[in-house]
């Protein structure tokens, strides 16, 4: 799959060209963005890796990771794939080093990419099952309804235009997540950390909200080695999401940071890609994100004290160049512009304090009134179309949509806006958004297809 989308990419420009939407004069690097989106890719590559003696984990088989521990007489296991046809492919990969029984499976959190596969792992063993108490009243992520068919992690995308879901290079593309080989937690804890020893295994759970409140992360104290879950990513955090679900609370995530900082770990599996080994490169990595999210959420607070609107915030707060540029801050799959607006909603609330916008007037009506003072729908097309040919697809994407407030089937407004839109994907270096603009565009282009001529 990835060596096709890497042969469609290299035809985008010519493709583009044809379709009316050049790259923009004086821009070599444009696509750079979505070259490191690529790149990005290969932190999926399916491996098994000896974290320290004893204990593996699988990356890439599955959406997220699975760690394997061995202990007396049995196996440990940290999180369980996303369903039952992954799960059985890691049991494969893990081969001899699994051994039976599995004395206990630890759920990291509830979302299904860590849960889907726990009856392949138990089989007959009957094994404790262990998670944070609040795991067991955690609903799944249903998150908002999409629009206009858009799709944050571009499950139905064609192969062609699917690159990776930012934390993961499938997305119930091949197998869907389910909840089919989920199990129940046998035993939960309620407080900060539980210490247990597990067949012989000293470890502790330790309560980490942050991209999930009930994230725990397994805490090896004699291997000196932290299973993080979703606390800690090799991407900037999805603070607030694009696919609708609320702002994760920042200041928990924070704290929960600061304690894992606090253990010196040597080695970290997160819950995703690849390990972090050695006592330096784990500091640098769990400080680094740690000042990232604290950066953002405390430059939106005092933007907020300010009276600053959150579009000023995303024009005003940038990274540090050293958190910029640090390799766990990348933005694949959060971004500091979303979690700006997402900050902003969850302390100060939806108004930006300018007095125009306490009942601000229906789309429909603006669009009207605009387009009226533009010329007419034929100059608002005109000058989109120009803004396809310079490049500023944005500024395309809105005239499109002026135009479709006021006439939701307009064949060439739409048409606008699938280019603007596949042109904005097609340079995106976050999946999440790359995906939605795409499955969105796609789904127009199937209404216009279908639409009555």
């Amino acid at each position: 799959m990835l060596g096709s989308s890497l042969f469609w990419r290299g035809a985008f420009i010519a493709v583009t060209a044809v379709q009316g939407v050049s790259p923009a004069a004086g821009a070599p690097d444009e696509f750079a963005s979505r070259a490191k989106l690529i790149a990005h890719s290969h932190e999926f590559d399916k491996r098994i890796v000896e974290v320290t003696g004893g204990v593996y984990v699988a990356i890439g088989y599955s959406a997220s990771n699975v760690t394997l521990i061995q202990a007396d007489g049995g196996s440990i296991i940290v999180d369980t794939a996303a369903n039952p046809v992954d799960a059985k492919a890691i049991m494969n990969a893990f081969g001899d080093r699994l051994r039976h029984p599995v004395k206990a499976i630890i759920y990291t959190h509830n979302h299904p990419d860590h849960t889907g596969g726990a009856r392949v792992f138990a089989r007959t063993d009957n094994p404790r099952i262990y998670s944070h108490g609040s795991l067991v009243t955690a609903k799944p992520e249903a998150g908002r309804g999409p629009r206009d068919g858009g799709d944050a992690f571009g499950a139905k995308l064609p192969d062609e235009d699917f690159i990776n879901a930012g934390t993961q290079l499938e997305y119930g593309r091949v197998t869907p997540h389910t909840r089919e080989g989920y199990l129940p937690p046998s035993h939960t804890f309620a407080g900060a950390v539980e210490s247990m020893k597990i067949a012989g295994f000293s470890l502790q759970l330790i309560h980490t909200p942050g991209e999930a409140d009930e994230n725990i992360s397994v805490w090896l104290p004699d291997r000196k080695t932290l299973i993080a879950g979703d606390v800690i990513l090799k991407t900037f955090p999805n603070i607030a999401p694009l696919r609708g679900l609320p702002t994760r609370p920042v200041d928990k995530w924070l704290a929960s940071l600061d304690r894992l900082i606090a253990l010196k770990p040597e080695s970290i599996v997160p819950g995703h890609m690849g390990i972090v080994r050695g006592a330096a490169e784990a500091q640098d990595v769990l400080t680094a994100y740690r000042d990232g999210i604290k950066f953002v959420y405390d430059k939106t607070l005092e933007g907020l004290a300010r009276g600053k609107t959150p579009d000023e915030l995303v024009e005003e707060i940038k990274l540090p160049e050293r958190l910029a540029t640090h390799p766990y801050l990348q933005e694949f799959y959060g971004t500091v512009a979303w979690a700006i607006r997402g900050i902003y909603i969850q302390k100060g609330g939806w108004f930006d304090g300018n007095p125009t916008k306490i009942f601000p007037m229906p789309d429909e009506e603006r669009a009207e009134k605009l387009i009226t003072l533009i010329g007419g729908p034929e100059k608002v097309l005109q000058s989109a179309d120009a803004a396809l040919v310079s490049g500023d697809f944005q500024w395309a994407a809105e005239q499109a949509d002026y135009l479709l407030a006021l006439d939701p089937g307009h064949g060439r407004a739409t048409e606008v806006k699938i280019k603007a839109l596949r042109a904005l994907g097609e340079r995106q270096m976050n999946a999440t958004a790359r995906n939605y603009y795409l499955t969105v565009a796609n789904r127009l282009k199937d209404v216009q297809r279908h639409a009555p001529k």
